[in-house]
């Protein structure tokens, strides 16, 4: 509690030594649970500042994402660097400054985030608020618990925005999140709008994506144990991972890999039950040719196209890897580990 009260109290400091003349910027990698946290700290900077934006330097296009966005109204902007001058200060929630390259240059007055600390550097003010907190689920959890502090009651769809963001990073508290993170949900409930949280939840798919889970369903190959959807050519990683997602609650299938090529990058999104570890899988089979790896029931590797032999095609490229799958030597992985 005293380490909670500590940071709530430079969170009172913070928003007193704001200036009302000052034009902010929120940048974020948008998803549930940073767009809900933008939107609560500029609820906590109400006021306090001349004007706050929320920038997102990525594309929205998961079908419950802009659900998020059309039904609680979130005020969420591309991000252009050209508009650099126009802004006296930056923050960024559920982020940090190393974590993408859009963010180079920038320095930040306000650093909010759940994810585990890295070398934040030069990158922010001497008098700047920096909370990083990696014990918690989710950033949404944390900014519900500044708000309850400060007395500051969250209308509805704030409030059903940080549920939500609560929802999705901790998987409904089936991957991750404790009992303070299970406090700001329950908190959260009392303001939130349910029918607005469950018309977001059931917006998994688009209408266009119906035709490409039917040629998921004729592409799909078994594969020790687990079995392997590969989609060729598609628009965005986001529709793999929905297919991944769909296939994980088919009964007795242990482990689903789904395979595309987004921008000339072979993507491989996994999922699992959990009876084995499917960031090591990814790993294993991948780790010499691009990025691999995940959790244990969750994962994802990347690697250029250029990676594919000629005359094989991508898709049976990796289902090759993932029948031989040549573990990563043992002292790498220990160290890995």
């Amino acid at each position: 509690m005293a380490f909670q009260a500590e940071h709530v109290h430079r969170m009172k400091q913070w928003r007193n030594s704001l200036n009302r003349d000052e034009r902010w910027c929120v940048l974020i990698s948008a998803d549930p649970d940073a767009m809900a946290s933008a939107l609560a700290l500029k609820r906590l900077m109400h006021g306090k500042v001349r004007q706050v934006d929320i920038m997102r330097i990525n594309e929205v296009t998961r079908p419950d994402n802009l659900a998020m966005i059309r039904y609680l109204r979130i005020p969420v902007r591309t991000w252009q660097p050209e508009k650099l001058t126009q802004y006296q200060h930056f923050a960024m929630v559920d982020s940090q400054p190393c974590h993408n390259h859009a963010f180079d240059g920038l320095t930040f007055a306000c650093i909010i985030d759940h994810h585990p600390q890295t070398d934040l550097g030069t990158s922010l003010t001497k008098d700047g608020l920096c909370d990083i907190r990696p014990s918690l689920g989710a950033t949404s959890s944390m900014m519900a618990r500044y708000l309850q502090a400060l007395r500051i009651k969250p209308g509805p769809l704030l409030a059903t925005a940080l549920l939500y963001g609560i929802r999705t990073d901790t998987a409904a508290f089936a991957r991750s999140g404790g009992e303070k993170d299970l406090r700001a949900y329950q908190w959260l409930s009392q303001q939130a709008d349910t029918s607005l949280l469950q018309r977001i939840i059931r917006s998994e798919y688009l209408r266009a994506w119906l035709p490409i889970f039917s040629r998921a369903f004729r592409n799909l190959r078994d594969c020790r144990g687990g079995a392997l959807v590969n989609l060729n050519e598609v628009d965005s990683a986001d529709l793999l991972v929905a297919i991944a997602d769909f296939f994980t609650k088919v009964h007795g299938l242990k482990w689903i890999a789904v395979s595309g090529v987004v921008s000339k990058t072979v993507i491989v999104i996994f999922r699992g039950d959990g009876g084995r570890d499917i960031g090591r899988l990814a790993d294993a089979c991948f780790y010499d040719v691009g990025t691999a790896g995940g959790h244990r029931s969750m994962g994802r590797a990347e690697f250029p196209l250029t990676s594919v032999p000629a005359n094989v095609k991508a898709g049976d490229f990796v289902y090759q890897r993932l029948l031989s799958r040549k573990l990563r030597p043992i002292s790498a992985a220990a160290v890995q580990e």
